[in-house]
């Protein structure tokens, strides 16, 4: 098998496996004792830093010459040219709070260019996955998002936190409210990335994601027929935008990136 559907079929039963280890801990959430990472919604539990651990593990197992880089550990030199940016719960507080909009990410680099992704949506049982040149898929279903949307079409997820600038974020909700659009918030940015490639959202804007957030949700939309712009790279995190070209143009427009 080619090297890179290779890796594409590992991330998807290793997407599927930490996810139900992670169903396992949303099951039992009260037992978990959450700890602060930077401010009041940014956490982290025993549930992230177990299956990110197995999810190195495993990977380096199957593709030892793979670099790795993920939310709770230093990231991994690797030889291969492949580097693994994983995200075990993307979505810890939807989780910790019992809500299902919460998902493993799984996504690849060849170099610093995303190439492979998955995404893993255990309590929605929805498997996202897409390769460069490959097309993207849902559940083995194909995916191709509509070229016609506009903002106004249906919802834009929106992903600002509480590290957005207050004043930067009331600029880009009246600025959408007043061309006719409406905001969408689930508190995963990988599965509103997933969300724009399926064609349940016309496009979503973050100020601020790390690539661990987006990777594999960046290959999804660009296989779906999207467009995606991101300021951010393994080491740093940075705004994103996405959809079809007509609604990715707005949102730079209306973020002031014009």
């Amino acid at each position: 098998m080619e090297p890179l559907r290779a890796r594409q079929a590992v991330a998807e039963t290793l997407a599927r496996g930490a996810g139900a280890r992670a169903r396992k801990f949303f099951l039992q959430r009260d037992t978990l004792h959450p700890e602060l990472k930077s401010d009041s919604q940014d956490l982290v539990s025993e549930a992230d830093r177990s299956i990110e651990a197995w999810l190195r593990r495993t990977i380096s197992r199957h593709f030892p010459g793979d670099g790795i880089v993920g939310e709770e550990e230093a990231a991994t030199e690797g030889t291969s040219g492949f580097v693994w940016v994983i995200d075990p719960i993307d979505g810890t507080m939807p989780f910790l709070v019992g809500q299902p909009n919460w998902t493993v990410s799984i996504g690849i680099a060849r170099g610093t260019e995303p190439v492979a992704g998955v995404i893993y949506a255990p309590m929605l049982r929805e498997l996202y996955s897409a390769v460069a040149g490959g097309g993207a898929r849902l559940n083995g279903r194909a995916l191709a998002m509509n070229p016609d949307w506009t903002i106004a079409s249906t919802t834009i997820g929106f992903g600002a936190t509480q590290k957005a600038s207050p004043a930067e974020v009331g600029a880009f909700v009246e600025g959408l409210y007043r061309e006719g659009g409406v905001l969408f918030r689930v508190g995963s940015g990988a599965l509103m990335l997933a969300y724009v490639a399926a064609n349940r959202l016309a496009g979503y804007y973050d100020p601020t994601l790390h690539c661990w957030d987006c990777w594999a949700g960046m290959v999804l939309v660009r296989e779906a027929g999207g467009l995606v712009s991101f300021e951010g790279d393994f080491t740093r995190p940075g705004a994103m935008w996405a959809g079809n070209a007509v609604v990715h143009a707005a949102l730079l427009r209306l973020s002031g990136r014009e």
